[in-house]
């Protein structure tokens, strides 16, 4: 009991991390800031909690029937860390070269939804992501990280006005090309070892 305890903790480190790096908090701060824009606080409380319940529903329910749907097309688990780690890879080389944060304000408490719960907290670089970890860590390390990472968004949600004004729009651009670059290491990892596995199985 101790001894997987201990492997749990040990292991929760490898599974919050490259979710946080996919998640990318730095550069959807400024989004969420943006589409809040011009919202009462009460409303951007409302959104605040409907994006992250978006999130954990789409996350979770991808979790459950992904592997089985990969099952269903033949997918392999190395196939998916293939073409995943290609798509993290055009993410994260996306995210580098971007310079700006741009984006058309809604003045809705719908956006907690679409574009905020989805695709900008859960999009297909945590998707991927999430399919991976589970495959090395299990189900429940997995939807424990994530839950530990929502609640990270909300704590930089329900501060964004202090963070933003703390770090600043250079800081945050900064921290978000961090981001990118860790996320584009990721997926090199992802792609090397699944051609790795790919090459020993034949």
């Amino acid at each position: 009991m101790i001894t997987s305890t201990l492997s749990y903790i040990k292991n929760l480190p490898n599974t919050f991390i490259p979710i946080f790096v996919a998640v990318d908090i730095f550069a959807l701060l400024p989004l969420f800031m943006t589409y809040t824009a011009g919202l009462p606080q009460k409303k951007i409380e409302r959104v605040i909690n409907l994006s992250l319940l978006t999130a954990f529903l789409v996350s979770t329910g991808f979790v459950a029937v992904g592997e089985g749907i990969f099952r269903l097309l033949g997918i392999t688990v190395n196939d998916f860390k293939i073409a995943g780690g290609l798509l993290l890879l055009v993410i994260a080389i996306l995210e580098v070269v971007r310079s700006d944060y741009k984006r058309k304000r809604v003045v809705d408490e719908g956006v907690g939804v679409v574009p905020i719960g989805v695709p900008l907290i859960v999009g297909p670089a945590v998707l991927t992501t999430l399919l991976v970890l589970l495959e090395h860590y299990g189900v429940g390390l997995t939807v424990t990280a994530l839950f530990l990472n929502l609640l990270v968004v909300w704590f930089f949600f329900r501060n964004s006005i202090i963070i933003t004004r703390y770090l600043g729009k250079n800081g945050m651009m900064a921290l978000s090309k961090l981001m990118a670059i860790l996320l584009a290491s990721i997926a090199v990892m992802m792609i090397r070892l699944g051609i790795e596995n790919t090459i020993k199985m034949h």
